[in-house]
């Protein structure tokens, strides 16, 4: 069903989206903290969805693979 290297690395780019967004995780950063003025969760939060989606750009624009 998923074949290909870039089939894979969108999958595991799943997988690790799941858990990074997943409670036991999210719990690590609520903390009273801020990042700059900002509190940490959602700073947290944002930068690794942000960080998902870069990594999803690079690997389907990246060539070959498939």
């Amino acid at each position: 069903m998923f074949q290909g290297l870039r089939a894979q690395r969108l999958l595991a780019l799943f997988a690790l989206g799941w858990a990074l967004l997943n409670f036991p995780l999210l719990g690590l950063w609520d903390r009273e903290l801020t990042v700059f003025g900002l509190p940490l969760l959602p700073t947290a939060v944002f930068a690794g969805w942000a960080g998902l989606i870069a990594f999803a750009g690079w690997v389907a624009e990246r060539g070959g693979g498939d």
